[in-house]
């Protein structure tokens, strides 16, 4: 039995695995390229490392499509075997895989909290902790991120392993509740201890875009270039961030030239990659800018996707890139899909269900909300899809779009009062305004 840097109990017997499992364990923290690549020296160490299995099994859950769901269930067979031949594993180990197990089921808030309950006497243990809030962001649950952070703050010191990473989670959780003044000490602690933690660095950057100071964003994120441009693709979204700022400041040239060089730098139909490019062009053509052909790389590859449902958001976001290009269509096979998905189980059901089918009759345009009611509904659910507030914002929008297309003053203002609890008043949304 070893105990990891981490203070994570293992069953392992070979030093080499274990520090290549720490290697891993870090890469996630700073959102590295070398992540599979530690992941599988560990597993060549130790065949049996319960922990590589099951990080391995929950990385390929949150990539969120079809495909990766098989290799998933594969990690989790293969951690359950390795408990197994380890005679059943540490304490800590089981909780890993007992979690592993919800979220290949399809429950990742169950997952989360049996996290939070087996890791409940060392809420800063740093691996089941980032599991756990990388599962809740996917189901937009900020709540959840901030109870589990304040937990970990409260026996948090610079001296915890991985003290920075925790602290940067802590700032993006407090930044999702509007706590922008915490957020930003947070995060500016975070990376001042440790300065690989792109993720704080990215919440201090949505406290900027939400406050609407441009300047600061702008000076942040190439301030710290050096940091985010080494991450694997998050350094597209952090991209991503810095070409909102300068469309905020009307620098549409800026904005394509960030688009082609750094959001976009090559295709990709990893989800992220996609939410960043359909949104942020979408965005463009709502301010009136030539996108020329871009539109279409994306729709081949929203096509390609039409019947993958894995996860609403992205779905969502597949469906706007048809849209774009008239491919109504396939636009509308993707539509039924996400309908048949919310007559199924799990959290991405009843995601479907209750927001996903709206949305998606919404940005299809062959339905819109039917009163105030349904307008709030949709509004108020539309966490559940997952992502951040910056992130579902383009979903705000294209809603607020649909208001202004009908002239429906009451819903625009309705949905400027909600939205601005949030943000500072923007440009985009002023362009909206005018045009209803």
């Amino acid at each position: 039995m070893i105990r990891d840097s981490y203070d994570l109990m293992t069953s392992t017997d070979s030093d080499p695995a274990r520090q290549a499992f720490e290697a891993a364990v870090l890469g996630v923290a700073a959102h590295r390229p070398s992540t599979a690549a530690a992941l599988t020296t560990t597993l060549a160490a130790d065949p049996d490392h319960v922990g590589a299995h099951a990080l391995t099994g929950f990385a390929n859950l949150l990539l969120a499509r079809s495909e990766t769901a098989a290799p998933a269930a594969t990690a989790l067979g293969r951690a359950r075997a390795a408990l197994l031949a380890r005679d059943g594993g540490t304490a800590d180990e089981r909780i890993l895989v007992d979690a592993l197990a919800l979220a290949e089921a399809g429950y990742f808030g169950a997952a989360a909290d049996r996290l939070d309950a087996g890791f409940a006497d060392r809420p800063a243990l740093f691996p089941p902790f980032k599991i756990a809030h990388a599962l809740r962001f996917m189901l937009g649950d900020a709540a959840g991120m901030l109870a589990a952070s304040q937990r970990a703050m409260a026996v948090w010191d610079e001296d915890l392993p991985a003290a920075g990473f925790l602290l940067g989670c802590h700032a993006f959780a407090l930044e999702e509740h509007g706590r922008y003044d915490a957020a930003r000490a947070a995060g500016e602690r975070a990376i001042a201890l440790e300065p690989r933690d792109a993720w704080g660095l990215h919440a201090v950057s949505h406290v900027h875009e939400m406050r609407g100071d441009t300047a600061r964003g702008i000076d942040l994120l190439e301030a710290n270039r050096d940091s985010w441009s080494r991450c694997n693709n998050f350094s597209f979204h952090v991209a991503w961030h810095l070409a909102l700022f300068h469309l905020e400041r009307g620098e549409h040239e800026r904005v394509l030239q960030l688009y082609d060089d750094e959001v976009r730098p090559r295709p990709s139909d990893d989800f992220r990659d996609m939410a960043n490019a359909v949104s942020l062009l979408w965005r463009l053509r709502q301010s009136g800018v030539a996108v020329g052909g871009r539109w279409h790389e994306l729709a081949e590859i929203a096509h390609a996707r039409r019947a993958d449902t894995t996860l609403v958001f992205a779905a969502l976001h597949n469906l706007a890139a048809l849209m774009a290009v008239g491919a109504r269509k396939a636009a509308l096979e993707l539509v039924a899909a996400i309908e048949a998905k919310g007559t199924a189980t799990g959290d991405q059901a009843r995601v479907a269900a209750s927001v996903g089918v709206p949305l998606a009759h919404l940005i299809a345009e062959h339905g819109a909300f039917a009163d105030q009611r349904a307008l709030d509904n949709l509004l108020e659910g539309l966490p559940s899809i997952g992502g951040s507030n910056a992130q579902r914002d383009v979903f705000v929008l294209a809603v607020a779009r649909v208001a202004g297309r009908r002239g429906d003053r009451v819903a625009l203002s309705r949905i400027e009062s909600i939205r601005h609890g949030l943000r500072a008043e923007d440009r985009l949304f002023r362009t909206i305004e005018l045009r209803a």
